[in-house]
């Protein structure tokens, strides 16, 4: 009977420790690595290679108080573009940010995770593809 017992613990824990192995996390650091690349292609051209924007045209992303916003809000702005002013760190801005849809998810996501945890931000909330494909359904419905 002991035998049993003790078989059947650790064939439990053998199951248990096998579908942990499934289980995926997100890993930051990866994603902060291909957002840089992805911010380069994209984003570069407008926020600068430092994220200190165009003084009068395109707004910081360095530093950004801007980017306390909401997670969806900030998902948003990139899925449907920003027009209109905004105001960044006590500056208003007026140009208009076209939308970026063509993004995969897990660019959009990699993008604002290299964004928040750069240039003097400093983010423990991660943005996940998922959330990026949950905001852009919201989107088309």
């Amino acid at each position: 009977m002991r035998k049993k017992k003790y078989l059947l613990v650790f064939i439990l824990a053998l199951f248990l420790f096998g579908a942990s192995s499934f289980v995926q996390t997100f890993n930051l650091a990866k994603s902060i690595e291909r957002g840089k690349d992805a911010y380069t292609a994209n984003c570069q051209n407008c926020h600068m290679a430092d994220g200190k924007g165009l003084p009068g045209a395109f707004p910081p992303l360095a530093k950004s108080d801007y980017l306390n916003k909401p997670m969806g809000d900030l998902i948003s702005f990139v899925l449907k573009g920003q027009t209109g002013e905004i105001k960044v760190n006590g500056t208003v801005y007026n140009a208009a940010m076209p939308a970026q849809d063509y993004l995969s998810d897990e660019q959009i996501a990699d993008i604002y995770n290299y964004v928040r945890n750069s240039w003097g931000n400093k983010s423990t909330a991660v943005i996940t593809p998922a959330m990026v494909n949950k905001k852009r359904t919201e989107s088309n419905k």
